[in-house]
């Protein structure tokens, strides 16, 4: 099965691979919007995202060559739309919330309880977080990345993701639990 999935719109890449105008609008069109939503998770900005997917898109087929199916299309776009997103997070010098440069000891604390899940609240509330928090947060809860990658991503240590997510999750929480 998971081959199957790794192969998915494979005639469409072929296609867009050998320089079919058609077939790269037609991916294009299949995953716009959600890669749109990926960018304006990290960005926030409705300009800069729309920039952002531009450069994805051209330079995900002016690469598509050196995709080999080892993830899916859609995975591999993705890849390509975060990096670019966090580019554009560095050049405007947005930096993660400042660490001292000693690791961090987490202890286990027990997080509240939020009684009732507001959807839009809580992604209200992750907009309300500093650049840093909700770049973790993103990268994290809703993209799906562990600590290692997100490490990799940010140029960052493990330690340092794993201490900004704990700190980031706590005023999120706060956040939320503000009447």
């Amino acid at each position: 099965m998971k081959t199957k999935i790794l192969y998915t719109h494979k005639d469409l890449v072929e296609q867009s691979k050998s320089g079919d105008r058609n077939s790269q609008y037609q991916l294009y069109d299949l995953y716009v919007d959600a890669m749109y939503n990926v960018s304006m998770r990290i960005l926030n900005v409705k300009e800069d995202a729309e920039d952002v997917i531009q450069d994805s898109f051209v330079d995900a087929f002016k690469n598509l060559s050196s995709f080999r199916y080892e993830s899916t299309f859609g995975s591999w776009l993705k890849r390509i739309v975060i990096n670019k997103s966090i580019n554009q997070l560095k050049q405007k010098k947005i930096a993660l919330v400042p660490l001292d440069q000693h690791e961090y000891h987490l202890n286990e604390e027990i997080d509240p309880v939020i009684t009732t899940l507001d959807i839009q609240k809580i992604k209200t509330s992750i907009t309300m977080l500093p650049q840093g928090y909700r770049q973790i947060i993103n990268l994290y809860l809703i993209e799906g990345y562990d600590h290692i990658e997100i490490g990799e991503i940010l140029n960052i240590s493990v330690s340092t993701s794993k201490s900004q997510y704990h700190r980031a999750k706590k005023k999120l929480i706060k956040i939320i639990n503000t009447p």
